[in-house]
């Protein structure tokens, strides 16, 4: 038996069109396949892999741990160098207010504890998201959704959940006095790649001051220079009360963290204690390499040149069945096309010439951009070579005329 048939039969899938491909090994910019064919990682395990795959200083910081111990005692209860050091670090780079540090193993779980977190310190039912925002899978991070597409089938979820729709000051009106906070990614990811106005964030930040509502910031996606800054948030005149890490936060391990001040953290260790909890949030390998990580990207100029990467790549990228073109500043945007069909068939072309490229969960007319941030020009250059290639090949073959 094969390992692909035993992947089919053995593996529960999250949906019916896995990209499948059978991975053997990694470094760099670069997958390997069962018969060493090379593909460029343009999706970076969807912002995970930042600092591309097999960083020896991420390796060695794992082995050396590892050499040390691994998981001793749930979150919280043992001093571990690894925890202590990465948060130290990490809010030493955050404004004054964000100076205390609770780790979790994924994105999903520190929304979890986000909301969980306001509604205990304000007493309020309400949590409001933005429509086509995207926190996570579980029960109260789906809850958090628009889709209903999505989120029909798991009702009843968490209740007392309301949308504003991004960058529409007028959609602030429903906040109000009973309003727990607003959970707001800083770049709307999943919907496509959209970036804030100032107004929009200016006119939040006033309206979550005026009604005293948390403003929680999830920058699972966004941040360890993903959009040409170690923090999206920073690039903005905007300060969140509660920020959410995750996904590249880890250097390639299960990672998040949930940071506020001292005064909003300690709740979750007191009246009840021990009512918020985790076995392997923050274990000490994850935390290790997150620490390493964090490490190179404060020691290098990597995010200083990952913006003139993204700049380069879009100088390249001109095709006339673009649509748009969304940046963020960094090595992350999105390609948009008329219509997901053209999509659905430029991913295996391009994937066919040794790219790997995905869609968005709730924008599949639009291709994701998000190589690791050490990626090389050379490499930038052969992956805008292989894109604009299988897209001459669809503008010949394609029924979807040019626009």
């Amino acid at each position: 038996m094969t390992l692909r048939s035993q992947y089919n039969t053995a593996i529960a899938k999250t949906s019916p069109f896995s990209l499948s491909l059978e991975i053997t090994s990694a470094r760099g910019a670069n997958l390997y396949g069962i018969d060493e064919k090379k593909y460029l990682d343009f999706i970076s395990g969807i912002g995970v892999s930042n600092l591309g795959h097999h960083h020896p200083d991420i390796i060695q910081a794992i082995h050396d741990q590892a050499d040390l111990f691994l998981h001793t005692m749930v979150y919280g209860e043992h001093i571990q160098a690894p925890q202590v050091l990465l948060a130290d670090l990490l809010t030493s780079q955050l404004p004054p207010s964000l100076n205390q540090v609770y780790f979790h193993s994924s994105g999903t779980e520190a929304i979890e504890a986000a909301m969980k977190l306001a509604r205990k310190l304000s007493g309020r039912p309400t949590l409001i998201s933005c429509t086509n925002a995207y926190h996570g899978s579980t029960y109260g991070a789906m809850s958090l959704m628009s889709d209903e597409t999505k989120t029909n089938p798991y009702g009843p979820l968490v209740p007392e959940i309301e949308h504003i729709v991004f960058n529409d000051i007028s959609s602030l009106d429903v906040l109000n006095d009973q309003v727990a906070a607003v959970i707001l990614e800083v770049v709307q990811a999943e919907a496509g790649i959209y970036v804030p106005t100032a107004e929009f964030l200016k006119a939040l930040r006033s309206s979550c001051d005026t009604y005293g509502i948390l403003l929680i910031i999830d920058e699972i996606q966004s941040a360890m220079g993903r959009t040409g800054s170690l923090f999206a948030f920073s690039s903005y005149d905007l300060v969140p009360d509660v920020l959410v890490l995750g996904k590249s936060f880890g250097g390639g391990l299960p990672l998040s963290a949930v940071i506020a001040d001292y005064e909003k953290m300690r709740s979750l260790a007191e009246d009840p204690p021990l009512t918020h909890m985790t076995t392997f949030g923050g274990h000490p390998l994850s935390c290790a390499a997150g620490l390493a990580s964090l490490k190179i990207l404060l020691a290098s100029d990597i995010i200083h040149q990952s913006r003139l990467k993204a700049e380069r790549f879009i100088e390249k990228i001109n095709h006339p069945l673009i649509k748009e073109l969304r940046p963020t500043g960094g090595l992350w945007m999105a390609i948009d096309f008329q219509d997901a069909e053209l999509v659905q068939k430029l991913i295996p072309l391009a994937q066919e010439g040794g790219l790997l490229i995905d869609w968005f969960l709730f924008n599949d007319s639009s291709i994701r951009i998000a190589p690791p941030l050490t990626i090389t020009d050379m490499e930038l250059d052969e992956a805008a070579d292989i894109l604009i290639n299988a897209l001459d090949m669809l503008a010949v073959n394609h029924s979807v005329p040019f626009v």
